[in-house]
């Protein structure tokens, strides 16, 4: 799986991009050990998008990998701390963030 940085993601950076995972892995299971490589805080969202699409929590890493990846073998999943690939923060405000 190489994971990556979604663009105009305003959201901390992975230490390393490609992550061997079980197949019976959940997708939610993934966020909670992506969550804690970038250091987000509870509060904070994150999403991931595969093929531009928000896979759902319950899937395995495995289905998610049969369904999507690429020809050269890797699922691609991009993160953001926006609900929409490629959210441009300036042309759609968001809800003001606590800090």
């Amino acid at each position: 799986v190489i994971v990556e940085k979604a663009p105009k993601a305003r959201i901390g950076d992975l230490d390393k991009k490609k992550y061997l995972v079980p197949s019976d892995l959940t997708v939610g299971q993934f966020y909670f050990l992506i969550r804690k490589r970038i250091h987000l805080r509870p509060e904070d969202a994150l999403f991931f998008f595969v093929d531009n699409v928000i896979p759902p929590t319950c899937a395995t890493m495995g289905t998610l990998y049969q369904d999507h990846h690429e020809e050269d073998f890797f699922l691609y999943i991009a993160y953001s701390d926006e609900s929409v690939y490629g959210h441009n923060p300036t042309t759609h405000p968001s809800l003001p963030t606590h800090h």
